[in-house]
Order: C-alpha cells, then sequence, then structure tokens
C-alpha cells in the first residue's frame, strides 16, 4: 500500500491521517485477546501483540515511505478508558469534570511535565502555587530544576539550561482495538490544522530567545484563575485563541465564560490505524456512549536520522532524557536539545517523504504579538 499525494496532501493540511484496514484482522485479534487475557494490574506496554500492531503491519512502510526510517516500537501506551458519566473532580486543566466541554476537554501539546491534579483549591501567590505544585513530583520538593520530574516522568524542563520545556518526537501511531466510529466512545480528538499553529508558536517563542515551551514567551505554566487555581495551562492562550478562530462554530464555554477550542474526534474501528505529527494539539475524551472500554494503542515514534545513536522505544514523549529523566551521554558536538529544539520550529524536516507536497502546498501563517515568521 502507498499513499497517495492526495493524501498527503490532506496530512499536510490537517495534521493527521486515517489509514482504513492496515492492520490484519491477525493481529488485531491477537492483540484483542492479549489484553482480555491480561492478570489484573499486568503491564501490557511491552506485549509483542501489542507492538506488532505497528511492527507487523502496513504502518510501518507508510511512515517509513512519509517519514523515514525510525526504531521499530518496543513499548506502546495501552490507553484504556473504561466509561463513565461527567463527574465533579478537578482534572489537568483545574476545572471540574462536569464543566469541561467536548467530552472532558485535555486538548495539549506533547512531550509536557504533568501531575495529578489538586483537587482542593490551592492557596497563595502565583510564584507559592508553583512552588507547591513542581514539589508535588516524584523527587518531592528539590526546588525549580531540570531535574524535577513530573508523575508522567517528564522533566520540567529537557535541559540544564532550562530553555527547553517540552519533549520532542516525530509522529504518534494510533491504532484502535474497539470500535470507535461513534462520538463520544473515549475517542483520541485532534484540532485539523492545529499543529500548523502550535509550530509557529514554538517558531515565535524560539525567535524571542529563551524558553520554547511553558515558562517560555505567553505560555505561563500553571493558571492560578482555574477554578482549582492550578490549572495546567496545557496550550498557550495565543494558540487556544488561534484555533478558536479557525473553526467556523462558536466555541464551547464553561461556566466562566472561558471558551474552548473544539476537538474533532477520531472515529477508527479496528483494523484502522491513525498517524499524526508530533506538534498536533490532541486530547483524549470521556467514555460515555461506547458499549466497551475503549482501546487505543498509541506509538510514540522519531525519524532516525535525528539521532542515530539513540533507541526510541515507542512510549516516550522526551527521548532526549532517559525514560525517568535520567541524563543521557551525547557525544562531542551533538546536543540533543538544540536538534529537537530545531525540529520542534521546522516540523517537516523529518517527514522526508512529504519534501515534495510541503514545497508545493502553502501553510497558513499566524502571527503572535503582530509577528508572522517565515521558514
Amino acid at each position: 500500500m502507498h499513499v497517495t499525494d492526495e493524501q498527503k496532501r490532506e496530512f499536510f493540511h490537517r495534521g493527521y491521517l486515517i489509514l482504513k484496514g492496515v492492520v490484519p484482522d491477525e493481529l488485531v485479534d491477537k492483540a484483542q485477546r492479549r489484553i482480555k487475557s491480561a492478570e489484573k494490574g499486568e503491564n501490557l506496554m511491552g506485549a509483542r501483540e501489542i507492538t506488532d500492531l505497528v511492527n507487523r503491519s502496513l504502518v510501518t512502510p507508510i511512515l517509513n515511505e512519509m517519514m523515514g526510517e525510525f526504531d521499530p516500537p518496543s513499548l506502546a501506551q495501552v490507553g484504556i478508558i473504561k466509561k463513565s458519566e461527567p463527574q465533579g473532580h478537578f482534572h489537568g486543566t483545574g476545572y471540574r469534570d462536569h464543566d469541561v466541554p467536548y467530552y472532558g476537554y485535555g486538548l495539549h501539546a506533547e512531550g509536557l511535565f504533568s501531575l495529578g491534579a489538586p483537587q482542593q483549591e490551592l492557596q497563595g501567590s502565583v510564584e507559592e502555587v508553583y512552588r507547591q505544585m513542581i514539589a508535588r513530583g516524584p523527587k518531592g520538593d528539590i526546588g525549580r530544576s531540570a531535574d524535577v520530574i513530573g508523575s508522567n516522568m517528564v522533566p520540567l524542563f529537557q535541559d540544564r539550561e532550562m530553555t527547553l520545556s517540552v519533549g520532542s518526537c516525530t509522529a504518534f501511531a494510533i491504532v484502535p482495538l474497539n470500535d470507535q466510529t461513534i462520538e463520544g466512545c473515549g475517542q483520541t480528538a485532534v484540532v485539523p490544522g492545529g499543529h500548523h499553529v502550535l509550530e509557529q508558536y514554538y517558531r515565535w517563542q524560539d525567535h524571542q530567545g529563551g524558553v520554547v515551551g511553558p515558562e517560555g514567551p505567553g505560555w505561563p505554566r500553571f493558571n492560578i484563575g482555574a477554578p482549582n487555581r492550578a490549572g495546567f495551562n496545557l496550550l498557550p492562550d495565543g494558540v487556544h485563541q488561534k484555533m478558536i478562530e479557525i473553526d467556523p462554530e462558536p466555541p464551547a464555554r464553561t461556566p466562566d465564560g472561558r471558551p474552548w477550542a473544539r476537538p474533532t474526534q477520531i472515529l477508527m474501528e479496528p483494523g484502522d490505524a491513525c498517524i499524526t505529527i508530533y506538534q498536533m494539539p490532541h486530547t483524549g475524551t470521556r467514555n460515555e456512549n461506547g458499549t466497551e472500554s475503549r482501546k487505543n494503542m498509541i506509538y510514540r515514534i522519531r525519524n532516525k536520522k535525528r539521532q542515530p545513536n539513540v533507541v526510541v522505544t515507542g512510549i516516550t514523549d522526551h527521548p532526549d532524557r532517559g525514560q525517568q529523566g535520567e541524563w543521557l551521554e551525547f557525544e562531542q558536538g551533538n546536543d540533543p536539545f538544540a536538534r529537537s529544539r530545531h525540529a520542534l520550529t521546522h516540523m517537516w524536516e523529518e517527514w522526508e517523504g512529504m519534501a515534495d507536497i510541503v514545497a508545493a502546498e502553502q501553510a497558513p501563517r499566524y502571527d503572535f504579538d503582530g509577528v508572522a515568521l517565515e521558514y
């Protein structure tokens, strides 16, 4: 199976592509049976039946054609979302679950430090809330440094100089193991075109020097204006506003009047797969309408040329550091964080098979503070 130029153009403009019927029934059946037979508490992220969904299917040659070579995933995120109704707890945005639109909103940039949401209103100034929050990680209160890691194991900053606060891969592959053709079944959701907005925001930050990602220009890490006073700014307001503007439909709002960009649910069924570019804002959603748990197998993939000597397992979104934030050794002259910073701000350079399409097509240009940057 080859990807057509029309599909590549769709991928360029929308940032994701649904591939129908690219995973053989045999592989789907084996993965479904493996999940069903798992013992309580068993971790399946390295199960061969799960990694085979990419390694032995057409997903691999399609990504090779579009992106280039990559390490075969040895691990995967086993994304299972049980059926549930809106609840009253706070989630990452700092808002109560039942107040957040679009089946439990959580649109975010990938590769960000994260923690469980405080279930009570935090007290104190912006600085005091910041210190309280970063002290909640697995290492406790060690102050603001690149050694701080979140409950998701992502470092607060990628580099020791604390100039890069977002991890970096090239692509996602998502393989469903249950029917998700009706909205509200826990699907992954994205904002078509949002990848252009986020990449250009990263470039705008980079142009000003200093931090790229949270704590960089226009992107405070926490929102003390949220109901629990400790919401994560999972995307900067500038990106959020641009995504609202490109949607012809008016946005839904929380009770405080805040508008929220509308995500599009990725509708798939077993045998399908979806690939997205890494800069795509995305979210999981609540499984209100499904007849069973939502089962998405998710793989994080990086073009091998960025760091030929580093093996990317498929689960980490910060492969310039160890899975639990360990510092890796790189040869002299190889600055992994500079390479990743460049990749975040020049996303199509790692999509080797897209070069002709990228050259022929034109992405919309967004300005932040009146500045629109070209390549």
